[in-house]
């Protein structure tokens, strides 16, 4: 196996192959995990159905509710040609990504860090995935603080404040130690192939609420209170789809539809423990979870946006609530939205915990008494920031402006450019590079966006 992968020359970090390009080529569709049959004849790996799931679960969050306010901002052509443009770049990283490993014989963003840059790639690498992880599993809690108590309270009638079902610090507590904790503390990814399946059919019921409700909901809009109705818009325009619209706003379209693809520092996990891994298989769990994605996204942000047109919320269900107020479908799927954004925690776990370990820990055995303090400690951490930083997702909106571009494009982009052999005129080597100019871009560019909308406020 040794002379077959290679060496790497320590001072440059350059892979050095000891074998013809033939042989290499051939050995794509080798997973770089042989070393491991041993472990394979005990756990056989994930299903091909299962790793996709999983993978969906890590890319779609709560950023589906605000991609309809995208469209409003950008126009439905505008709006498609851009989130398709992300999903091809998104996927085309990953595309990076599977190449290095099977070239390096790594399965980790971090090692991978580390045969590019030495030492200092793999702590910045994990140090990015860490904050990231954190930064998004502490605002999706910061949402079911915020959000569950009053979903709960819509089924209610009658006055109940000041119970314990409608205080959000509570309910925080409970879901943490009962639900996210337990489903964390699990010692592989693909055991959350149940929760992850259940997770993508709420989102696929979101979907179908948001395409029924069009027709619910009249246009020009209306508002119902105390049984009369108060039409709060006479223009017919405001009843007219827009193909392309630019505003202000318009400047948050890509950043959101890249956070929206954000799936990096899962695939190579999920790689590590799919059944019968290459290449190509995690190649197409990753094409699949991501036109999946794709598909639930455009869908919902259409008929979101035909819905409510320019009047579209930043949030899409607060729309639904404002004009549909109780009614039992729409309260149902705020809470299986809420459900699946609760999923997504877990899975997000186990890539910022492996960054852990591989920063501090990367030369010891496995240990379940690690295992479990580090993920106490993560719970913990995210917990405490989820109750008592209110603005989280400001403080975390510039951060993960960076780090979620450096995740999906610098670092792929970057990474090939210095550890491939091929010509820089090579399709893969240019496209890597337009990867890491575009990353570079982007981030900067939401990072000035941010910051001007924070001095004006």
């Amino acid at each position: 196996m040794e002379a077959f992968w290679g060496s790497i020359n320590a001072e440059q970090g350059w892979l050095v192959s000891s074998q013809p390009s033939e042989e290499v080529a051939a050995a794509e569709e080798l997973s770089p995990l042989l070393s491991n049959e041993l472990h394979r004849q005990v756990f056989p790996g994930v299903s091909f159905g299962f790793s996709v799931f999983n993978l969906m679960n890590a890319i779609m969050g709560s950023g589906i509710l605000g991609l309809a306010y995208v469209m409003a901002n950008t126009g439905i052509l505008g709006f498609s040609l851009l989130l398709l443009m992300v999903a091809l770049l998104g996927s085309y990283s990953v595309h990076l990504l599977l190449s290095m490993c099977i070239q390096t014989a790594v399965t980790s963003y971090e090692d991978l860090g580390l045969f590019a840059f030495g030492l200092p790639g793999k702590v910045v690498v994990a140090g990015t995935i860490i904050i990231q992880n954190i930064g998004a599993m502490s605002s999706y809690l910061l949402i079911i603080k915020t959000e569950l108590p009053a979903a709960i309270s819509e089924f209610l009638t009658g006055d109940y404040s000041g119970s314990w079902y409608l205080d959000g610090q509570t309910l925080l507590i409970i879901i943490c130690v009962g639900i996210v904790f337990p489903l964390a503390l699990l010692p592989k990814i693909g055991f959350l192939g149940y929760t992850s399946s259940l997770s993508f059919f709420f989102m696929v019921f979101f979907a179908l609420v948001i395409i029924i409700k069009k027709w619910a909901i009249p246009c020009p809009l209306t508002l119902n209170h105390t049984e009369e109705f108060f039409q709060i818009s006479n223009a017919t325009d405001d009843c007219k789809p827009k193909l392309f619209h630019f505003s202000k706003e318009s400047a948050y379209a890509i950043p959101t539809m890249a956070f929206s693809f954000l799936c990096h520092t899962s695939v190579l996990p999920i790689y590590c423990e799919l059944q019968s891994p290459s290449k190509k298989r995690m190649q197409n769990v990753t094409n699949t979870a991501i036109a999946l994605s794709f598909l639930i996204y455009f869908i919902s942000a259409l008929f979101g946006y035909l819905t409510f047109y320019d009047k579209v919320e930043s949030e899409l269900l607060r729309g639904y609530s404002k004009y549909l107020p109780h009614d039992v479908i729409v309260m149902t799927v705020k809470l299986c939205i809420l459900f699946a954004v609760l999923l997504t925690v877990p899975l997000i776990h186990f890539p910022a915990r492996k960054a852990l370990m591989m920063m501090f820990f990367s030369n010891f055995p496995f240990s379940w008494i690690r295992h479990s303090l580090i993920t106490l400690v993560l719970n913990i951490i995210i917990l405490l920031l989820a109750i008592y930083v209110p603005d989280i997702r400001n403080v975390f909106g510039v951060v993960g402006a960076s780090t979620s571009t450096c995740l999906i494009f610098v670092f792929p982009g970057l990474f090939y450019l210095k550890l491939s052999r091929e010509d820089f005129l090579s399709w893969k080597k240019l496209g890597a590079f337009v990867l890491l100019i575009s990353g570079i871009l982007l981030g900067n560019f939401s990072l000035a966006f941010i910051v001007f909308d924070w001095i004006k406020k």
